[in-house]
């Protein structure tokens, strides 16, 4: 017996549709990169993108728990000499909570082409309207 390989041609993906709204962003960034990975599927191959795109809607509103919207910190570089600039959690959930959601899915993936390619398969919304209705998104339940 041998062990299954997927190839990419063979990759069959879904939409997925996330609201966010009221759940903690960990809990949820978790279940989003399962999605994205592909980790959810009999046919997963670590080596190949066969996760599916999901969609996050209500950013916005999920929450952080503990003191994590005062303490915890990002970092970023301009690239310019003296660019190192910095928020904090809370500062960014008030400003762009699209990019927090999408930081905390990114640092769960792997740190290669191949996670690079799985994250342009996420798509975050600010509030509760997106454009991907067309694709016919399957609700996903998160817990708490």
């Amino acid at each position: 017996m041998r062990t299954y390989q997927q190839k990419p041609t063979e990759v069959q993906r879904r939409w997925w549709l996330v609201d966010a709204q009221g759940k903690v962003l960990g809990r949820v960034a978790s279940q989003v990169a399962v999605l994205l990975r592909g980790k959810h599927k009999p046919t997963f191959t670590p080596h190949v993108d066969g996760g599916d795109f999901v969609v996050v809607v209500n950013a916005d509103k999920v929450r952080l728990t503990g003191r994590k919207a005062e303490r915890k910190v990002y970092y970023w570089h301009s690239g310019y000499p003296g660019g190192l600039r910095s928020a904090t959690a809370g500062e960014l959930l008030r400003t762009k909570p699209e990019e927090l959601f999408r930081l905390a899915v990114q640092r769960m993936l792997p740190k290669t082409r191949l996670g690079r390619q799985m994250l342009r398969k996420l798509k975050v919304y600010r509030g509760p309207v997106h454009p991907h209705v067309a694709q016919q998104p399957q609700k996903l339940e998160v817990e708490r």
